[in-house]
C-alpha cells in the first residue's frame, strides 16, 4: 500500500519543498523519539543514554573512541553517560585483548533487555510508516538520509551493518 502523502513537486529543490522535507523530518523524529522518552524518563535516563545503548547493541565490543565518534558528544558527556550506564549494570567496560588501554563496551543482559524494549517502541512506529510508504519510498528515504551523512561518516555508518 503506497503512502497517501502528496508527491514531491518536480521542482523539489525549491525552498518550499526543502522546508516541507525539513518539517517532516523534524516532526517525524520528534514523534519517534517521544515513543521512547517515557521509558527513558522512568529510568532517569535521557536520549544520550539511549543512543549509547543503541550503538553498543549494534556493535558489541565497540571502543569508547568509536562511540565518541558516533555520538559526536564531548568526552565529558560520554563519561557521564557511561558512568551511569555501568553503575546501573546496563553496560560493561573491559580492556581490549590486544591493546589493554582500549576500553571495549558491551551491553549486560539488563542493558540488552532495556535496549530491546526501547527499540520495540521505535520498531512499531517505523514498521507502520514503512508499510504505509512501500518499499520504493523506503529506499528513497534511505537514500536521502544517507545523502545528508557527511562523506567522512559513511564508513562508520556502514560499519554498523557488518
Amino acid at each position: 500500500m503506497a503512502a497517501t502523502a502528496p508527491s514531491a513537486s518536480a521542482l523539489f529543490l525549491r525552498e518550499p519543498e526543502l522546508r516541507r522535507g525539513m518539517e517532516l523530518l523534524y516532526f517525524g523524529h520528534a514523534h519517534l523519539t517521544r515513543s521512547v522518552d517515557e521509558g527513558l524518563a522512568a529510568q532517569g535516563l535521557g536520549r544520550a543514554h539511549h543512543r549509547a545503548l543503541y550503538f553498543i547493541a549494534r556493535k558489541p565490543d565497540l571502543t569508547v573512541s568509536e562511540l565518541l565518534s558516533l555520538l559526536t558528544i564531548t568526552k565529558q558527556s560520554l563519561g557521564r553517560v557511561l558512568n551511569e550506564l555501568t553503575e546501573r549494570n546496563l553496560v560493561e567496560i573491559r580492556p581490549g585483548e590486544r591493546d589493554r588501554r582500549q576500553r571495549l563496551l558491551r551491553l549486560t543482559m539488563d542493558g540488552a533487555k532495556m535496549e530491546s524494549d526501547l527499540f520495540e517502541a521505535i520498531r512499531v512506529n517505523m514498521s507502520a510508516a514503512y508499510a504505509k510508504a512501500g518499499q520504493a519510498a523506503v529506499s528513497g528515504y534511505w537514500a536521502v538520509l544517507e545523502g545528508m551523512v557527511p562523506e567522512d561518516k559513511l564508513a562508520e555508518l556502514n560499519g554498523l551493518r557488518a
